[in-house]
């Protein structure tokens, strides 16, 4: 995908801040379009489709978290939470909303564009899968369409918590350190934010129906890492 092709919708209420992003976009050959409240976001969204999202949390009549879980609720594309708050709990509130990734207020041109291209690098990576499919147990994984079922019951997944299962099943062979995982899920920014893992995993396996303590799909070998693939 070339930088000229992609669409990126930039939601702020900010008219200085969308500036200085439509900006820094612009120059690097992205299409930029605009919304200014939450309630427009949507509707944007829905009319244009964009390849990408950079949303600001503080709207005026609904939140960016609010947002995200509403683009969430039809669209896995890649969703970049911006904001001045820089507090540990609305960094996971945002990831726990579907974001893929999370940047602070005020930030660098520089960084504002490694995070676009990562996150549409990971993007396309979770678009071209190795296998159309992937089943263990009850549980199955269908990578073309991004659906998962357990015992034929479709399971409703955030984006985070797609690519973490997706991941693991793409190497069931592997024993994966949780510092693997946090690099190639949600990017090297993360490297060390065992928190941040351990509570996605956590609602993953609720949803699967994952009993931790006697496990069918995700299994968790002490002092190593996560594999779906138990190993004695």
């Amino acid at each position: 995908m070339l930088a000229g092709k992609v669409v990126v919708l930039v939601v702020d209420n900010d008219k200085r801040s969308l500036f200085i992003i439509k900006n820094i976009l612009e120059r690097d050959g992205y299409r930029v379009i605009t919304a200014n409240n939450g309630s427009a976001a949507i509707r944007v969204f829905a009319n244009e489709t964009p390849d990408l999202v950079i949303l600001d949390v503080v709207l005026p009549l609904m939140d960016g978290f609010e947002v995200c879980r509403r683009i969430r609720e039809f669209s896995e594309l890649p969703v970049i939470i911006v904001t001045a708050k820089d507090s540990e709990a609305d960094k996971i509130k945002g990831l726990d909303a579907g974001a893929d990734d999370y940047i602070t207020k005020p930030f660098m041109q520089g960084e504002v564009m490694a995070r676009v291209r990562a996150v549409l690098r990971r993007t396309r990576l979770w678009d071209e899968p190795t296998a159309p499919a992937f089943q263990l147990n009850d549980l199955f994984i269908d990578f073309t369409t991004h659906r998962v079922s357990v015992a034929g019951e479709e399971k409703r997944l955030t984006a985070t918590e797609y690519r973490l299962l997706s991941y693991l099943a793409r190497h069931k062979e592997y024993i994966l350190t949780p510092d693997v995982i946090l690099t190639n899920v949600w990017g090297e920014g993360y490297y060390g934010d065992l928190h941040l893992l351990q509570s996605t995993m956590a609602r993953l396996r609720i949803k699967l129906g994952d009993n931790p303590k006697n496990p069918k799909y995700i299994f968790t070998r002490p002092g190593m890492g996560y594999t779906m693939t138990w190993q004695t």
